[in-house]
C-alpha cells in the first residue's frame, strides 16, 4: 500500500545526496509550473486572424490522410503511437489515498525543483528574461419542462430548450412548458404563468441561496445549480474561473466549472403558486456541467487540484524569498547551500503530506433531504472513495466527480470521481464523455501522449449511462491529436465517437485540424479513423454532426465548410467545401439537409458584421449557400453566437429568435460604436425563402453620439447582449432579460402585450 510514498522518499534521499536537476520554467515565490492552459495560446485573439496575407486556400487533399490500417490503426505521419492515457480503478480508500499521495509528492516536487533552477540559474548571471509568474500555486427535443398544463390555460405548442442530442437535456437559468416560464433571475426562483399571453403575470418567487445559474424542470421538481463563495486556492485554474464566467465557446476559455462552491437545491413544484424545498446538497467544488435523460440527472463537479488542499505547503525556502529575482552578487548563498535548502524543503513537505489525514483530502460534501420523517443529512458521500479512478499519466490534478440522482426522489447520490483534468462534456443517450485539453509543454515528457511533433492533445473519458443500475460505468479513454473548441466538436453514433480537433494556434505556420473516429476497444477508446492536415493555416470555428455526415468550419480570412462522409468508421472523406467570407461559430440542423448557421462576416482586415446563413448538403459533394442574412455593422454582437442556449430556432412555426446588439456609426471608423438597438430579433426563415425580418423587440433605448454607454465594446468572443433567452408559445415570443420578460406578437414586435418585471 504504502510502495509509492516509499519510492518517492527514496527518489528524495537521492535529490538530496546528488542535487537537483531541471531546465523547466521556474515558478514566481510561492507559485507552482509557471504554465497553464492560457499560455498555449498568446495570440488566439482574432486580430491574429485579420493579419493574414497567406493564401488561405484550404484545397487541400485533406482526405489523402485518411488511410486507415483494417486492425484500427490509422496511419499518421507525425503522430506516434499515443499513450493509452486510460484510467485506473482503485479499489480502496487506502490505496486511492496512497496514490493521492504520490501525485502530491510528484507535483510538490516537480514545482520546488522547477523553483531552485531559476534562482541557480540568476545566481551565474542568467537574468535576461524572467520566468513566467502565471502558477498554479501560492504558499498563501421534449420540452425540458413537462409540467402539467392547466386546462385550457396553456399554448398549444412552445419552443423548448436548444438542446444539442435530441432526448439528453442541458440546464439553462430558463425553461418552459406550455403555460409557465420558470426562471432564476433576482437570486429567485421565479415561476411565470405565461399563458394566455397577454395576461402573464408572476405566481411564485423563492429566495435560492447563492447565486442561481442553472436548472431543469421535470414534471414537480426544479433542480438548480448555485454558485457559493469562490473558492480562492492555489489552483490558478479555479482563480481565473472566477472572473472569467461560463465557457461555452471554447476559443479563447478552458472548461474548468466557475470558481465557486456549488449548491444544488431542489424544489417540490407540485403547488407553483408555494414550491417548497426538498434537498439541499452543498459542494467544495464548482459545477463543471449537467445533462437530463428523463428523470435522471447527471452533475459533473470538478475540484480544487490536489495541491491546493495543502495550504501550508512552501515552495521556496523562506531564506531565499528576499533573493528570488536577484542576479550574481545580489545572491548571498552558494549553489551548493541552495541546493541544501531546497532539499531540506522538499524534505518538510514529503513528511507534511505523508503524515496528512485521509480526512484532510476528501472533497467535503453536505447533502440534507427533508423527508415526512424529518431532515437527513449525509456527510460521507465521497468519503468511502466509492468507484474511484486514477489516470496513471498525471495529466491532472483535479478530482472530477459525476453525481446521478433520480429527480422524483432523495435517495443518496450515485457517485463516479476520477483523478484527472476537467474539460467539455458531451453526452449522447447512452454515454457521457469528458474530453480535456493538453499541452506537450505542461507534462512531462515521458508521459506526453504523441512525439514531440504534436504540441496538443485531448484525452477523452468514457463512462457509460447504467438505465437498470445506479450510477456510470467507466468504459475506457481515448486520446487524440489536438485540441476540441467546445461540446460540438464531438458526437456518438453506433457506438463510435466522432472528434474535431486542432491543432497549434493562429497565427503559427503548423495549425492544422484532424477529425478522428474513436471505437470502445478493450477498456479503452481505440482510433478506428483520421482525416488529418485538415485547412492549414487555418483553426476550428465550428463543428456539427448530423448522423454519417459531420461539418466543420474553418477559418482565418474566408470560411471553408468542409462536409465529410463519416458512414465508415475507418475510411472517413471529405466529400465537399463550401468558401464563403467570414465564419460561423453555430451549425444548427434544419430539417431536408439544410444548415442554419450564426457567426461573423469578414473582409480581408476584420469582422464587419453578424452574418446568418442557410446552406443546402443535399449534396454532400456540393454544399450550396442558398440564402444570407448581414445585420448590421462591426461591432454588432449576439450571445446566440458564442452560446447555443441563445439560439432560438422553432422549426414548427419557421420563427427565429436573437438575442442581438446592433451597432452603427461612421462608415470611416473601423469600429461603429452607436448602439442602435439592443434586444431581441425576430425572423421568419424557410429554405425556400431564406430570412425575412419581422422586427425587433427592445429592451432598450438607442444610443446617441453624446449618450453613449460602450454597448458595442466587446469582444467576438465574449458578447454580452441585454437580452439573453426567447421562448415561443404559439406565435408569440416571450423576450428574456435578466430584469424584464417582454412578450409580443409576432406580427406586432414593437408593441409589447405584457411585460414582467423581474426585480422587486
Amino acid at each position: 500500500m504504502k510502495k509509492g510514498i516509499i519510492h518517492s522518499l527514496i527518489v528524495l534521499c537521492f535529490l538530496i545526496v546528488c542535487g537537483f536537476g531541471c531546465s523547466r520554467i521556474a515558478a514566481s515565490p510561492g507559485e507552482a509550473d509557471a504554465s497553464t492552459d492560457g499560455d498555449a495560446d498568446t495570440d488566439t485573439d482574432a486580430d491574429s486572424d485579420s493579419d493574414s496575407d497567406s493564401d488561405s486556400d484550404s484545397d487541400s487533399d485533406a482526405d489523402s490522410d485518411s488511410d486507415s490500417d483494417s486492425d484500427g490503426d490509422t496511419d499518421s505521419d507525425s503522430d506516434g503511437d499515443p499513450a493509452e492515457g486510460s484510467l485506473v480503478p482503485v479499489p480502496d480508500c487506502a490505496e486511492a489515498w496512497d496514490m493521492v499521495n504520490q501525485r502530491y509528492i510528484d507535483q510538490m516536487v516537480e514545482t520546488v525543483t522547477a523553483n531552485q533552477s531559476h534562482i541557480i540559474a540568476r545566481l551565474y548571471g542568467e537574468c535576461d528574461g524572467d520566468a513566467d509568474s502565471d502558477s498554479d500555486m501560492d504558499s498563501d427535443s421534449d420540452s425540458d419542462s413537462d409540467g402539467d398544463a392547466d386546462g385550457d390555460d396553456s399554448a398549444d405548442d412552445a419552443s423548448d430548450t436548444n438542446n444539442q442530442v435530441e432526448g439528453v437535456y442541458e440546464a439553462d437559468f430558463v425553461k418552459n412548458d406550455t403555460s409557465h416560464i420558470y426562471i432564476l433571475a433576482d437570486g429567485r426562483f421565479q415561476i411565470i404563468d405565461a399563458w394566455p399571453a397577454a395576461q402573464a403575470h408572476p405566481i411564485s418567487s423563492t429566495d435560492i441561496e447563492g447565486v442561481p445559474k442553472k436548472m431543469f424542470v421535470v414534471k414537480e421538481r426544479a433542480f438548480i445549480y448555485s454558485s457559493l463563495e469562490p473558492i480562492y486556492s492555489t489552483d490558478q485554474a479555479f482563480n481565473q474561473a472566477i472572473w472569467g464566467g461560463e465557457c461555452t465557446y471554447g476559443y479563447d476559455c478552458d472548461f474548468v466549472g466557475d470558481g465557486h462552491r456549488m449548491k444544488i437545491t431542489v424544489l417540490d413544484i407540485s403547488d407553483k403558486t408555494n414550491p417548497t424545498k426538498v434537498r439541499e446538497t452543498y459542494f467544495d467544488g464548482s459545477y463543471l456541467n449537467s445533462r437530463r435523460i428523463d428523470e435522471k440527472v447527471y452533475t459533473v463537479a470538478v475540484f480544487p487540484e490536489l495541491v491546493a488542499s495543502f495550504p501550508s505547503l512552501e515552495f521556496w525556502p523562506e531564506e531565499l524569498k528576499p533573493y528570488i529575482w536577484e542576479c550574481e552578487e545580489g545572491i548571498p548563498f552558494t549553489e551548493e547551500q541552495i541546493r541544501s535548502l531546497f532539499a531540506t524543503l522538499i524534505a518538510e513537505n514529503t513528511k507534511l503530506i505523508v503524515n496528512t489525514g485521509m480526512g484532510e483530502f476528501v472533497p467535503q460534501v453536505r447533502d440534507i433531504r427533508y423527508t415526512d420523517s424529518g431532515t437527513v443529512t449525509d456527510e460521507s458521500l465521497l468519503e468511502e472513495c466509492p468507484d474511484f479512478h486514477v489516470s496513471p499519466e498525471g495529466d491532472g490534478m483535479n478530482l472530477i466527480t459525476v453525481l446521478e440522482t433520480d429527480i422524483d426522489d432523495l435517495d443518496p447520490y450515485a457517485t463516479i470521481t476520477i483523478l484527472g483534468k476537467p474539460g467539455a462534456i458531451y453526452a449522447s443517450k447512452e454515454s457521457l464523455y469528458l474530453a480535456s485539453r493538453h499541452y506537450q509543454h505542461q507534462m512531462d515528457p515521458l508521459d506526453w501522449y504523441f512525439d514531440s511533433s504534436v504540441r496538443d492533445a485531448t484525452t477523452v473519458h468514457k463512462f457509460a449511462f447504467q438505465p437498470t443500475a445506479r450510477g456510470l460505468g467507466y468504459l475506457g479513454t481515448g486520446v487524440v491529436k489536438g485540441r476540441i473548441l467546445n461540446q460540438f466538436s464531438m458526437d456518438e453514433k453506433d457506438n463510435f465517437l466522432r472528434i474535431a480537433t486542432t491543432t497549434s494556434w493562429l497565427p503559427s505556420w503548423d495549425v492544422h485540424n484532424t477529425l478522428s473516429i474513436l471505437g470502445q476497444g478493450d477498456g479503452k477508446l481505440v482510433l478506428t479513423g483520421q482525416i488529418d492536415d485538415i485547412a492549414p493555416t487555418e483553426d476550428i470555428r465550428a463543428v456539427r454532426f448530423n448522423g454519417d455526415v459531420g461539418f466543420i468550419v474553418t477559418y482565418r480570412e474566408t470560411d471553408p465548410l468542409f462536409v465529410l462522409d463519416l458512414a465508415d468508421p475507418q475510411a472517413p472523406t471529405i466529400t465537399g467545401e463550401l468558401k464563403i467570407p467570414g465564419f460561423s461559430t453555430y451549425l444548427h440542423l434544419m430539417a431536408d439537409n439544410h444548415l442554419l448557421t450564426i457567426g461573423y462576416d469578414a473582409d480581408a482586415d476584420w469582422f464587419t458584421s453578424i452574418q446568418l446563413q442557410i446552406i443546402n448538403f443535399t449534396d454532400v459533394t456540393d454544399p450550396l449557400l442558398i440564402h444570407k442574412e448581414v445585420i448590421s455593422t462591426r461591432g454588432s454582437e449576439s450571445d446566440a453566437a458564442t452560446n447555443h442556449l441563445a439560439f432560438n430556432y422553432y422549426g414548427k412555426r419557421d420563427l427565429l429568435a436573437l438575442p442581438m446588439i446592433i451597432c452603427e456609426g461612421d462608415p470611416d471608423d473601423f469600429w461603429d460604436s452607436l448602439m442602435t438597438f439592443s434586444g431581441l430579433l425576430v425572423y421568419n426563415v424557410t429554405t425556400q425563402d431564406g430570412f425575412d425580418r419581422l422586427g425587433g423587440i427592445a429592451h432598450a433605448d438607442p444610443e446617441t453620439d453624446g449618450d453613449n454607454w460602450g454597448e458595442c465594446q466587446n469582444w467576438w468572443t465574449d458578447p454580452n447582449t441585454k437580452v439573453k433567452r426567447s421562448v415561443f408559445m404559439e406565435d408569440y415570443i416571450y423576450s428574456i432579460a435578466m430584469d424584464l420578460i417582454n412578450v409580443s406578437k409576432a406580427d406586432d414586435l414593437e408593441n409589447p402585450v405584457a411585460q414582467i418585471p423581474l426585480i422587486d
